[in-house]
């Protein structure tokens, strides 16, 4: 079973506008309002590729019922822990390019939080947890410290978040860290340049990641593990959605390292479905993931 969280769902309300005029009353062609956030895609993406996955997410108010409805709905098994204030809306305009508007959404409490230990507390050997998003307002720099740190032996943990967030789960030895471009260079405080990915992304595996994957976006991505340093150019497409892309890289390597064990094959299968997830509406299935395995070089 892998197991996803959430401290900041949300309800995306994604408008398409042409043009946006900046300054003037623009008026949408299409729009729509979906439940999202990171952990919360990372589980519907494993859904449609076949993985056995609960998503936890922390709900408050009344946009936080919308969420609880549209995920329920939609038959992914979740567990919610309700907290006071107001799941955040995410507005994103799409306009030739992509802006995005995002929420602060509800504080989790320590009393919130100790339930979330509780849930976790019951995952066992074998289980992938999959830690997704930045922490929620009233939780500190090291929250996901103290989930690793708690949860049972043998639980996986792979971590998709920025900063100190990232940085503090490093000697805990995750099974993945997943940053992105921004996010590597916000780590090391400074630019990094196209030829140095692959030395940065070693250095944080020399620090504790078992495993380290730079998305580049169309740029495809930067694995470093023990097998060493590779990179795979994204598989060519038309950008539908950018949305959710990263969190299905990370369903599609989960996926697929829960089938074979091999780093490797779980690094090109998550840029597939990373790609697959780019050229479509919503989170694609196993069938149109492997359109892509093996185009990306």
């Amino acid at each position: 079973m892998v197991y996803t969280v959430t401290f900041n769902p949300s309800i995306d309300y994604i408008m398409t506008v042409s043009p946006f005029k900046e300054g003037e009353t623009n008026r949408t062609s299409a729009e729509r309002f979906t439940a999202g956030g990171k952990g919360i895609n990372v589980s519907l993406a494993l859904r449609n590729l076949g993985v056995e996955t609960t998503a936890i997410a922390f709900t408050a108010g009344w946009t936080g019922r919308e969420i609880e409805r549209q995920l329920t709905e939609s038959g992914l098994p979740c567990e919610f822990i309700r907290v006071d204030g107001e799941s955040r809306i995410n507005v994103k305009i799409k306009s030739g390019v992509e802006t995005e508007i995002n929420g602060r959404g509800a504080a989790v409490d320590e009393a919130a939080f100790a339930r979330l230990l509780d849930k976790l507390g019951r995952l066992r050997a074998g289980d992938v947890l999959a830690l997704s998003g930045n922490a929620a307002i009233g939780t500190a720099e090291d929250v996901y410290t103290r989930i690793m740190s708690s949860v049972p032996s043998g639980v996986a943990v792979t971590v998709d978040a920025h900063g100190d967030l990232l940085k503090s789960v490093l000697p805990l030895r995750p099974l993945l860290i997943k940053p992105n471009l921004d996010e590597l260079c916000g780590i090391f405080g400074r630019n990094i340049g196209d030829d140095e990915i692959g030395s940065c992304a070693e250095e944080l595996r020399q620090a504790g990641a078992r495993n380290v994957i730079v998305s580049l976006g169309a740029g495809g991505a930067v694995l470093a593990s023990e097998c060493g340093v590779h990179r795979l150019a994204a598989p060519r497409g038309k950008l539908v959605n950018s949305t959710g892309a990263g969190d299905t890289l990370v369903a599609g390597f989960i996926a697929e390292y829960l089938r074979s064990g091999d780093v490797l094959s779980s690094f090109a299968y998550g840029v597939a479905a990373g790609s697959a997830c780019a050229f479509m509406e919503g989170f694609p299935r196993r069938e149109e993931v492997e359109i892509y395995v093996g185009t990306a070089q």
